[in-house]
């Protein structure tokens, strides 16, 4: 029984990441278009450089995210063969 629960409290942590990588960053992408969409159809003033900004606040967080998983993957091998530890490496 205990190991069951073990199990399903790791469960949880693995569904809430997967909603977050998996449905979240295509979110913050999708949003971070729509911003950028306002801009690009002619808005003017304070309303332009808000749009301009948050767009490239969603598309900055996308970026981090994605950098960051390659660099997770590729930890071992960075590790290994270039001696760089990078994330628990």
């Amino acid at each position: 029984m205990h190991t069951l629960l073990h199990n399903l409290s790791d469960l949880w942590r693995v569904m809430l990441a997967a909603l977050i990588f998996g449905a979240g960053l295509p979110t913050v992408f999708a949003v971070g278009i729509r911003f950028r969409a306002q801009v690009d159809d002619g808005a003017t003033g304070a309303t332009r450089t808000a749009a301009l900004a948050a767009s490239l606040l969603c598309f900055g967080v996308v970026m981090i995210a994605v950098v960051a998983g390659v660099l997770f993957i590729a930890r071992g091998f960075l590790a290994s063969r270039l001696g760089i530890h990078l994330l628990g490496a």
